[in-house]
């Protein structure tokens, strides 16, 4: 007698007075690339289905849902190919973020130099102006291990096009290859040749913006902090701060609970890049959710200013449970210190290092684990007298400004928020 198996074919069953023998001939159903194939997908609608959570008021989650899938089909592929030897580490991911190159703009000079040997872009407006233009410095995100000038292009492109401003793409080198800190210190190096520089290319060195998104806005952040005291370089005129990441101290703020299992940045996703940015293990990740990074002590020190106390109670409201302190000796601290450094966590820094910034722009989204870095920052600079001016998309998440015009898929929140930056340019 046989039998029909769902995934096996075939079973005999063979009686007799000693005992009962059952033998059981495999006939895999699909072969093994089919079946490979099958198990990946599988994988990628468990991720997406039962590992996260689309806010319904979330811009177009539909598309959400839509890119969610995607990504989790390009890092899933990347990493098989890592894996099998076959690639570097995120090759795949880089290739496909940067994209189809748009076509020339008619209405801007693009050229590609090195500044104190540091890959840049500028973009140059074509249309003569009287009077030199500002110059904005832009530092794109990632987490210091993917994406590029390239991946930027067309946020880069209607940012100098729309203000009327030059505007110097920063490439710096990615990390594991380049080390941390080495995206610093190429995106100092580039800022402080510009600025010295900026004249040979129209600008007014007076008007110089940084601007950055994510770790780009980390990046923004300390620079200022580190430059307001140069005397032989000009002041920056103001700073730009897009959805950035300012602080490694606390994972458990609100935006951290309440947007934990967003798809297109969540919480462990973010862990798991400044890990792998920061060459740590992934242990860390489970100890930074629980608010065990860090030793009470060191909390305590910094609870002023990082705290869900500090942030507006509309932003509280959504699911949050306030951590236990922590307990020393169930710590990596003393592995981690660079994360209380003002490289990795800005908002940390002494009142001295605030008090005399440049007037600050902070663009957040209601749907990012990051919004609090950023409403954080923004009552530190405020407390510190430094001008600041705060645009919410409350529909917005993590990365939206990206999207702009992008082959595969873009977002009505993302014109949105890049106009709102490029009017507050604008206006300076």
């Amino acid at each position: 007698m046989s039998f029909d198996g769902i995934v096996t074919g075939e079973c005999i069953c063979v009686d007799s007075s000693e005992h009962l023998s059952v033998f059981w001939h495999h006939q895999p159903a699909y072969p093994p690339e089919e079946a490979a194939l099958l198990l990946f997908l599988s994988w990628v609608l468990y991720c997406h289905c039962c590992e996260c959570e689309v806010p319904p008021d979330v811009c177009e989650p539909l598309k959400v849902r839509f890119l969610h899938i995607m990504l989790l089909m390009l890092f899933g592929t990347d990493y098989i190919l890592w894996k099998l030897g076959l690639s570097e580490w995120l090759t795949l991911v880089n290739w496909v973020f940067d994209g189809i190159p748009p076509s020339d703009d008619p209405d801007l000079s693009i050229q590609n130099k090195y500044f104190d040997g540091v890959q840049v872009r500028i973009y140059q407006p074509k249309r003569q102006s009287e009077v030199q233009r500002r110059g904005i410095v832009y530092f794109h995100g990632g987490c210091g291990i993917f994406t590029g000038v390239d991946t930027y292009e067309r946020l880069c492109r209607y940012i100098a096009r729309e203000s009327d401003s030059v505007l110097v793409s920063v490439g710096y080198r990615l990390a594991p290859k380049s080390p941390y800190p080495t995206q610093f210190n190429e995106c100092h190096d580039a800022t402080v040749h510009f600025m010295k520089n900026a004249e040979n290319y129209g600008v007014d060195p007076a008007r110089i913006i940084l601007c950055g998104d994510s770790f780009g806005g980390l990046v923004t952040a300390y620079l200022c902090q580190e430059l307001k005291n140069r005397t032989d370089l000009p002041k920056i005129h103001a700073q730009v701060l897009l959805y950035p990441f300012l602080q490694a101290l606390d994972c458990t703020l609100p935006s951290y609970q309440q947007n934990a299992l967003f798809p297109l940045l969540g919480r462990k996703d973010l862990l798991r890049f400044a890990a792998q940015y920061l060459d740590r293990s992934a242990s860390i990740i489970d100890m930074a959710i629980g608010g065990n990074l860090v030793p009470e002590n060191i909390q305590m020190k910094h609870r002023g200013w990082v705290h869900s106390e500090n942030i507006p109670y509309e932003f509280r409201i959504r699911n949050h449970n306030p951590a236990k302190p922590a307990s020393p000796k169930n710590n990596l601290f003393n592995l981690i210190n660079e994360v209380l450094d003002r490289k990795i966590s800005p908002l940390l820094a002494d009142d001295s290092f605030l008090q005399g910034l440049p007037e600050t722009f902070i663009l957040t989204c209601e749907y990012d684990v990051l919004r609090d870095d950023g409403l954080l920052y923004k009552k530190r600079l405020e407390d510190n007298g430094v001008p600041v001016s705060w645009y919410h998309l409350e529909d917005g998440f993590h990365g939206a400004l990206v999207m702009l015009d992008h082959w595969l898929v873009t977002f009505t929140c993302t014109k949105t928020g890049v106009d709102s930056v490029v009017a507050y340019i604008r206006g300076l």
